[in-house]
């Protein structure tokens, strides 16, 4: 039997979504947060560019420009009640971190400083606007360092390299999870009130990705096994700027400090497919006039990938403003930015789609929004549909921190008024079984085969441009690939920090995530944001203006449908 905690609310993940929650509960209730990891390891450190939030400390901005770029960039998937929500608390969020001293870049006068970002503009897409509020490229570092230091001095509760690895449901209502300590191996049940998920994303199911090694989506692929549908998962972000062949992500406050995209001929070609923004175009668009670009041999020495240009930025700029990426180029390329172009290619990024909630971060579990008790997500592992089909740039940081405010808010009201729920019977039978039947298995499929294989295929099948015949491939091939991961053995049969087997059962939340990837995809015959079809090159409003719902069950996948919340901007063609 595992060793059980009890605590009023519990945090899965340790990252801006969840920090924020935490520091909504801290010193108010019985609180823990777990991580797989040390929490100020958490993907929230790698953002880089900035939080968009209508201060209009450098231009005029407004709540409501911010809402139509966000609409339109989602191309018209997002619901619009949620958008404007988000970014109308945008503004307070950012200088509710700002009184809890996040060291923000600063205007000469002692404002917080703003800079450029794709899609992001004035007068209802006019013009490019300054609204990416930044600490120079380190932004969701200090955003961690920050939230992290207020938990501490709030003596907030944290389980680190805790690995969730089940949900926990009684009646229908959520009531602990049960996790594997890394350091011994042994199962602990939490026993709560309130769960946060907030566990982040999914980008290891490519490739090349710009996300660490521990963005396997284990939040999401374990609700979904437990009956929770996921959202819109088809659509998924390919960013523009990775470091060719490595992913890494050089930020779009590149660009927006005036970097250009280049061909093999020199040519900014992003003239020809978004003459407005051009390069802060938003970020699907720009990824696939690469891939346009790339097929008609304008690659650099024909092969895919580009230039990103600062040569003609002056020394000071990147130095203070862009200090990371100038030092990521010269310690993994070797080269001097300054004098150089970088090259890069798109990188697998982020998923728009999650575990559905509402706007206070509970749980949805059908398409009549029907709420799961004390069951909470934000951040990344999540979908309040502010993203819709396609996420600008800056909107994650906004999402993280608002719905992770929001959630540890209503989960606070939760606990005060809520008794303590049964646990159900043999709580840690499911996982257990999970883990004992990789570590005892005798088969002879290597996990980090069958993982090669599948970021390799569905970088090829299921990625920037898709078509039936490539998507119906990979259906395939994730059903072989289903098999062969019944037949892993993990040779490592100790206890003590046995990763093999903890990247075992990583494994299989990528496959089940994948395959919400693809089924969605296959289904959604129309092209929209991130998703484009070649078969289907138009979108269709009139048969997808729709989120897609994702179920597993014993009898395969099951897809429904619910509507887009569209309140003051009806969807129009999207021109940049």
């Amino acid at each position: 039997m595992a060793e059980i905690h009890r605590y009023d609310a519990v945090i899965i993940g340790g990252g801006g979504a969840g920090l924020m929650g935490a520091v909504q509960l801290a010193g108010k209730c019985n609180l823990a947060v777990l991580s797989k990891l040390y929490p100020i390891r958490s993907h929230t450190g790698t953002a880089q560019g900035g939080i968009g939030a209508a201060l209009g400390n450098m231009e005029e901005d407004h709540p409501e420009w911010h809402t139509f770029d966000t609409v339109k960039g989602g191309d018209y998937l997002v619901d619009q009640d949620a958008a404007e929500m988000m970014c109308r608390e945008a503004v307070e969020t950012v200088y509710d971190l700002e009184h809890m001293g996040l060291p923000f870049s600063r205007t000469e006068d002692g404002r917080i400083a703003q800079r450029r970002f794709g899609g992001h503009t004035k007068e209802f897409g006019k013009a490019p606007v300054r609204r990416s509020c930044y600490a120079a490229d380190r932004t969701g570092h200090m955003i961690l360092q920050t939230l992290y230091q207020q938990c501490i001095k709030q003596q907030v509760h944290f389980f680190d390299e805790f690995q969730v690895v089940d949900v926990l449901l009684e009646n229908g209502r959520a009531v602990g999870v049960v996790a594997i300590q890394a350091a011994t191996g042994e199962l602990h049940l939490f026993h709560a009130k309130a769960l946060l998920f907030a566990s982040g994303g999914c980008g290891r199911i490519y490739q090349i990705t710009s996300n660490g090694h521990a963005l396997t989506g284990d939040g999401m692929a374990i609700c979904l096994r437990r009956g929770i549908p996921l959202e819109d998962m088809e659509f998924f972000q390919f960013h523009p700027t990775g470091i060719y062949k490595m992913g890494i992500l050089i930020t779009e406050g590149a660009r927006g400090e005036g970097g250009i995209l280049r061909n093999r001929k020199g040519e900014r070609f992003m003239q020809r497919y978004s003459p407005t923004l051009l390069d802060l175009a938003p970020r699907d668009i720009i990824s696939r006039a690469m891939y346009l670009e790339a097929r008609n041999g304008l690659g650099i020495d024909g092969k895919n990938y580009f230039h990103l240009d600062l040569t003609h930025l002056d020394r000071k700029i990147l130095e203070e403003k862009l200090p990371d990426v100038t030092d990521f180029v010269r310690t993994y390329l070797g080269i001097d930015p300054v004098k150089e172009p970088i090259p890069v290619q798109p990188t697998a990024h982020y998923p728009m789609g999650g575990i559905p909630t509402d706007m206070d971060g509970r749980v949805l579990c059908d398409e009549k929004n029907t709420v799961v008790p004390g069951m909470y997500a934000a951040g990344e592992v999540a979908c309040v549909s502010v993203h819709g089909a396609n996420r600008l740039g800056t909107n994650s940081l906004v999402d993280i921190l608002v719905f992770g405010r929001r959630a540890g808010r209503d989960m606070l009201k939760l606990v005060n008024a809520a008794d303590w729920p049964p646990l159900p019977p043999e709580p840690d039978g499911f996982a257990r079984q999970q883990i004992e039947a990789l570590r005892t298995a005798s088969g002879k499929e290597s996990a980090a085969a069958i993982r090669e294989t599948l970021q390799n295929d569905m970088m090829d099948k299921a990625s920037v441009f898709r078509d039936a015949t490539q998507l119906k491939a990979m259906q395939a091939k994730l059903a072989e690939l289903r098999e062969r991961y019944k037949q892993v053995r993990v040779r490592d049969r100790g206890s003590v920090f046995n990763t093999e087997l903890l990247e075992a059962l990583e494994l299989g939340y990528l496959i089940d995530l994948a395959e919400t990837i693809v089924v969605g995809a296959v289904a959604r015959d129309e092209s929209r944001g991130a998703h484009y079809r070649e078969d289907f090159p138009q979108r269709d409003d009139a048969q997808w203006l729709k989120h897609t719902l994702f179920y597993q069950t014993d009898k395969g996948p099951r897809l429904t449908y619910k509507p887009v919340v569209i309140t003051k901007y009806q969807p129009q063609e999207r021109k940049y």
